[in-house]
């Protein structure tokens, strides 16, 4: 398991709503939800992107930008646009609230929708993420609050694929649709990441060298393993000092500093989602027999010990993980 896969598991598209009326200027949709992550493309047209504290942003014909929340935004035709912003969220999907007349296929066949193409409408496509867990957040704390891909690279072929499908009514279409969106995902981060110039997460970088990338290979899919510095310099290859230094370096921290953290990230999901399991079974699961020095490790790294973390995180408001995936086609407006 690589530490990109790892990070960005938790982050799934589920029940996502297509549509089909035509989005003509003026217009002004507000996504109001603050999902964690909200990925925007357009397949045909252009508008604007107007995150709530950051200067807007066009959006052509096969770009992408993702937007990260809390903080909500707007689409619109053009800044400025004297249109009435619509709220759109978790039922933005409905006619009465403004969204979307069809959830499945483009065209509309409604006695005023003439040959349910208007080649100037703007075809916009948008997929709300909710972000299960700490080990996704992880991914999140790397992205900037608005992120941009241009036409023209891997997503492109992920648009094709999506045009395609959401032109039939088919079955299983929702599950082909939800994971179409989770690929566009995983490609535009891909890009972002890999943008000349761009500086990515230390982790991504390091993936790619051939010690530190096969040292994170290892602690990713055996987190539990007993490692040592000398263990894992032998499961690489390479001298102790060689992959302490070069790890380090790479980076930020020593692999087994890296490795701790990394457990604690992990036991912090369980803590939540395992609520029958005692923080014993908790740390045998992460790699500690002994659940005192698990304990003090947790506390060290997440600033409260494993019982605190657990009561805290199952009594918050779940709003900020709740999944709204709304790809629509338009909304009609006046």
């Amino acid at each position: 398991m690589d530490v990109f896969s790892d990070l960005i598991r938790g982050v799934r598209s589920h029940g996502s709503l297509f549509g089909s009326s035509i989005l003509s200027p003026p217009w002004a949709l507000h996504f109001v939800d603050g999902a964690p992550l909200t990925l925007c493309t357009v397949l045909t047209g252009a508008g604007w992107i107007v995150p709530e504290h950051s200067p807007p942003e066009p959006l052509r014909a096969r770009e992408t930008i993702v937007v990260r929340g809390p903080a909500t935004f707007t689409f619109v035709d053009e800044v400025g646009t004297r249109a009435d912003p619509i709220a759109c969220g978790e039922h933005c999907a409905t006619p009465e609230q403004g969204g979307t007349r069809h959830r499945r296929g483009w065209a509309d066949h409604g006695e005023d929708a003439g040959d349910g193409h208007d080649h100037g409408a703007t075809t916009l496509i948008v997929g709300a993420y909710p972000v299960r867990g700490e080990i996704s957040r992880r991914l999140l704390d790397a992205l900037p609050v608005v992120l941009r891909v241009d036409a023209g690279g891997t997503a492109d072929a992920v648009l094709d694929h999506l045009a395609a499908e959401v032109g039939v009514d088919t079955p299983g279409q929702q599950v082909v649709l939800d994971r179409l969106l989770d690929w566009m995902l995983v490609c535009t981060l891909r890009e972002w990441f890999d943008r000349p110039g761009g500086e990515p997460p230390a982790w991504w970088a390091a993936q790619r060298d051939p010690v530190v990338g096969d040292a994170l290979r290892l602690l990713h899919a055996e987190p539990a393993a007993p490692w040592t510095v000398a263990s894992l310099a032998e499961r690489t290859g390479v001298s102790r000092s060689t992959l302490a230094k070069r790890f380090t370096d790479l980076v930020g921290e020593p692999p087994l500093t890296y490795l701790t953290r990394w457990r604690m990230t992990l036991a912090a999901d369980l803590l939540v989602e395992r609520e029958s399991a005692t923080v014993a079974d908790i740390a045998r699961t992460v790699g500690y027999a002994d659940p005192f020095g698990f304990s003090a490790a947790f506390k060290r790294v997440r600033g409260a010990n494993p019982s605190e973390f657990r009561r805290t995180a199952t009594t918050a408001s779940p709003a900020a993980g709740r999944h709204v995936a709304l790809p629509t086609r338009t909304a009609e407006q006046g």
